[in-house]
């Protein structure tokens, strides 16, 4: 059996019944029908044909006066009602308005019975209301309704884009876009697992349909695809060809512009899931199974975006890194690296770390001599190699918390890798943005490495087999003996950072009030290795 297909309504922007009927110089009246909070209506006709199915779209008010209803239509089948509205409604009509004049002076009664029996909105047109006044309000409601559409799409690819700046941006573009649709908002990864969500939890049954939609859109040609479930309405689109990041949303009504939202939001999610394409792959790769292999890391370090030209030393910065809030995934900690200018990051529980190339220095008055270590020392005669200038170097970043080692050779990251750790312990503990490990030379410095580390191993024995007493002790001496900061910085009570303090001046056997105690454990916990 052949069924008839509904036309669909045009796209503008609906208005309610409601809206209509409360216009006072109108002074419509509704009869029968559904509340009229419930009923859209997508335009305003006029017409006196017994049939007017051929001339609706759907979603019209149709206006007519009754004038091809004869004045007999009281008497048993002097006019079919029943036949008359069916034909509207199959037509898509939202709605039917009666003139009661100059024609008829009331609604014929076969017609309020017609409207309710097939669930149409009936509304009585008093006679000083002229049909194109109700055409020209209808025109009004809709003219705002898309002005009012208009702005919330503002707003909303606004919101987004403020979202997609953030330190967690796929996230927080979930989170708006979830609140803008009332709904849900899911991103799904290429092998169809969800990897982040915002919104509201749907029904066991919507999830399962939003996961299939999903994988329909990266098994076929069209990159979007909508359904409806449970009286909840799905939407799924494919973020950029071949790579099989989706998204999807579920929510439980969809208005005229929320397709233009979700794409806007589809299409920033497209940029943020995308490969950070700075540098090579292929010579990165490289670089990493050579390490595996055992090759030197100055000997890789070139593949990596560095090396080192005539008459210059490139140096690497190592920074750690923490979000203000939350926990760091991999698509932000990809935009941190990207912001700071390298591909090379490492995301691993609460911190991001990131190996930043920094800027060749020029050599002066003489060359370089690399040591057997990787390390770079100066020719006899040559003037050292210059260091970058104070303040130089990874700058901070919003909604992140950073330490930056200083710069060094690749031989020396390992070192760097300690530095930018107690950077960032120490950038937490003061609230700080950014902390930068420093870089000038001390006093400590005269004293040769080998006897350095010999004198902390043995001033620091009784306490070197707790390796909580030494990192408490280190924290505790460089925030200047402060209970609370150290607590931040190591994320534990200040009573157990009291309580640690007092176990290495008793294990020590030393007076840490003493400031002469305090800088000679400062100098063994700096030159203790391992």
């Amino acid at each position: 059996m052949q069924e008839t297909a509904v036309p669909s309504a045009p796209p503008t922007p609906p208005v309610s019944l409601a809206a209509l009927l409360s216009r006072d110089d109108l002074g419509l009246r509704q009869i029968t029908g559904p509340p009229a909070g419930e009923v859209t209506i997508h335009g305003a006709h006029t017409s006196e044909m017994s049939d007017p199915y051929p001339y609706l779209l759907g979603g019209e008010l149709l206006l007519t006066a009754g004038v091809h209803i004869p004045e007999a239509a009281g008497r048993p089948g002097s006019f079919d009602f029943d036949g008359y509205v069916a034909r509207i409604v199959a037509a898509g009509g939202a709605a039917l308005g009666f003139g009661v004049a100059p024609v008829h002076d009331t609604v014929p009664a076969g017609l309020v019975a017609a409207c309710e029996q097939h669930g149409l909105p009936l509304v009585e047109v008093p006679p000083r209301t002229t049909f194109s006044g109700v055409a020209r309000a209808v025109w009004q409601l809709m003219a705002r309704a898309r002005l009012s559409e208009l702005r919330r799409i503002t707003e909303a690819q606004q919101g987004l884009a403020a979202a997609a700046s953030r330190p967690d941006p796929v996230p927080s573009v979930l989170r708006r876009l979830a609140g803008r649709l009332e709904g849900r908002a899911v991103l799904y990864g290429p092998e169809g697992a969800e990897i982040a969500a915002a919104g509201r939890e749907p029904g066991d049954e919507v999830r399962r349909a939003l996961a299939e939609l999903a994988r329909f859109v990266t098994g076929h040609p069209s990159s979007t695809a909508t359904d409806t479930v449970a009286g909840t309405r799905l939407a799924a689109y494919a973020l950029g060809p071949g790579r099989g990041f989706v998204l999807g949303v579920a929510a439980p009504h969809r208005e005229s512009g929320d397709h233009t939202i979700a794409s806007v939001a589809a299409v920033l999610l497209s940029l943020l899931t995308g490969e950070h394409q700075s540098g090579t792959g292929a010579a990165r790769s490289s670089a990493l199974v050579r390490l595996l292999l055992g090759a030197r890391r100055e000997e890789v370090a070139p593949l990596l975006g560095g090396g080192e030209g005539d008459g210059a030393v490139t140096r690497w910065y190592v920074v750690h890194a923490r979000p203000d809030t939350g926990a760091p995934d991999a698509v932000s900690a990809s935009a941190l690296g990207a912001a700071l200018g390298s591909p090379l990051v490492d995301a691993a529980d609460d911190v991001v770390r990131v190996l930043v190339p920094a800027p060749p220095q020029a050599e002066g008055g003489g060359g370089v001599r690399p040591e057997g270590d990787g390390s770079v020392r100066p020719e006899a005669g040559a003037a050292a190699p210059r260091k970058p200038p104070a303040g130089s170097g990874p700058a901070a970043q919003p909604g992140w918390t950073l330490g930056v080692s200083a710069p060094v050779v690749p031989a020396e990251w390992p070192a760097a890798d300690a530095q930018a750790a107690r950077a960032l312990a120490r950038a937490r503990a003061t609230r700080s943005a950014l902390v930068r490990h420093a870089e000038r030379p001390g006093f400590a410095d005269l004293v040769p490495p080998g006897e350095a580390e010999a004198h902390a191993r043995a001033l620091l024995a009784p306490i070197g087999g707790v390796p909580a007493l030494a990192e408490t002790l280190r924290a505790w001496l460089s925030l200047h003996g402060s209970w609370d900061r150290t607590a931040v910085a190591l994320s534990v009570h200040r009573n157990t950072v009291r309580q640690r303090i007092a176990r290495c001046a008793a294990l020590l056997g030393a007076d840490l009030d003493d400031p002469d105690v305090r800088m000679e454990l400062w100098f063994a916990l700096r030159h203790l290795r391992g």
